[in-house]
């Protein structure tokens, strides 16, 4: 960490030594000491310090990846308390796309200056429900992880658009299924807690949101060398410790295998319908020390905060240490929370700017991963070499002349 910083942490009324050397060091040894900074320490002063490690680790470049979301089915073995993504294969909005479908989206998105296919699945359908299973074997698919490796090949050449699959929970020989075709996987890891399983919290009814599953699954994509994108939910019953063991669990497997390119710090919204319908959002204050302290923790690894959750406020969160916005479509809705509408890609642009920052467009596949040689070299497939080279500049972020502008 610069002096400056080391100076700043210095200079925080705080008696802990040793955790301020864990900090400037990132190692954090002394986690005891790390928590109790971080939850008492000012709030005004940790977001300064928050601030100032992006600052000095990507300047005024905020960043974004320009998609469109293919809802390839949205059944879902799992039944979260919060989640109105997932339907019943008869109930109105649920979705088992064509290859064909999902291609058209794509080619939309290709017109419209994309450069990102998301492709988002609910958990394992086919092994709950008859119609899913049916669906994928009249494709001529074994399974569902076949089906989005032959659609992101498709997908790849005829628009060429970038894959990145958001299927939850997959095994290493999944993962490896996905490497030449997806430059890189998503997958929320929410929470590290498992007291969150128990009987009456959120989780009490989700297998795959098993804390050593989800974990399994980040680490086999880290052994395979393949960027992923992962994330916490806030204000979901979590504590704040809870909270930082997990970002200090995802900052030690960062550090083993250099493949978590982002962390999503997501707030949790109440949706109608839901178990957790009339449950609170977390606090801006709370929500605020969690993603300062995700900085502080995370350090190089980019920190989102999506922008339509927060449709009112999210320009604060520039000030406490993001770097990027995430994926934005000028074109298709937020599958997963439809009620909240993205922000135009003009109004992130403005936000960003008035805020003192640029807005750039990144790839779903961050730069470093692309300008680094030895990072290029086992991070990206040969097989995507020559669909990200032509996109991107020597900073690894999207040539303007693929942009369609909006502002």
């Amino acid at each position: 960490m610069p002096d400056d910083l080391e100076n700043q942490i210095l200079d925080l009324p705080f008696k802990g030594v040793n955790v301020r050397q864990d900090i400037i060091s990132g190692q954090f040894v002394n986690k005891d000491k790390l928590k109790e900074f971080l939850r008492t320490v000012q709030l005004c002063d940790l977001v300064k310090l928050s601030k100032s490690i992006r600052d000095q680790i990507y300047g005024n470049h905020i960043t974004y990846s320009r998609k469109v979301f293919i809802n390839l089915v949205n059944l879902c073995k799992d039944s979260c308390s919060y989640c109105t993504y997932k339907k019943e294969p008869n109930e109105f909005g649920a979705v088992m796309l064509r290859p064909s479908q999902a291609i058209a989206i794509a080619e939309a998105g290709k017109r419209a200056g994309c450069t990102e296919a998301l492709i988002v699945t609910g958990e394992r359908p086919e092994t709950k429900y008859i119609e899913a299973k049916k669906w994928m074997n009249d494709l001529g698919f074994a399974s569902l992880t076949e089906l989005i490796s032959d659609l992101s090949e498709k997908i790849l050449v005829k628009t060429g658009l970038l894959p990145h699959t958001n299927a939850g929970s997959l095994v290493k020989k999944e993962m490896s299924m996905l490497k030449s075709t997806n430059v890189s996987l998503g997958m929320m890891l929410e929470n590290a807690s498992e007291r969150l399983l128990e009987r009456g919290q959120v989780h009490a009814n989700a297998s795959s949101k098993i804390p050593k599953v989800r974990l399994k699954s980040i680490i086999s994509a880290g052994e395979l060398k393949i960027p992923i994108t992962t994330g916490l939910l806030i204000g979901i019953g979590e504590t704040f410790e809870e909270v930082i063991d997990s970002l200090i669990l995802i900052k030690d497997l960062n550090t083993k295998y250099g493949h978590i390119q982002e962390v999503i710090i997501q707030n949790f919204l109440p949706k109608m319908g839901t178990q957790m319908e009339y449950s609170r959002s977390p606090s801006f204050s709370y929500f605020l020390r969690c993603l300062s302290s995700a900085r502080i923790i995370l350090g190089d690894i980019s920190i989102q905060v999506p922008p339509n959750l927060s449709p009112r406020i999210y320009s604060k969160y520039l000030h406490a240490g993001i770097n990027d916005w995430g994926g934005i479509s000028p074109i298709t809705p937020d599958f997963v929370n439809p009620e909240c509408p993205w922000p135009t890609i003009t109004e992130i642009a403005n936000t960003t700017y008035k805020n003192g920052h640029i807005l750039r467009a990144r790839l779903p596949i961050y730069p470093k991963y692309i300008i680094d040689q030895n990072l290029n070299r086992n991070f990206v497939h040969p097989d995507l070499k020559g669909y990200i080279e032509h996109l991107v500049d020597n900073y690894g972020l999207v040539k303007e002349e693929h942009i369609k502008h909006e502002y």
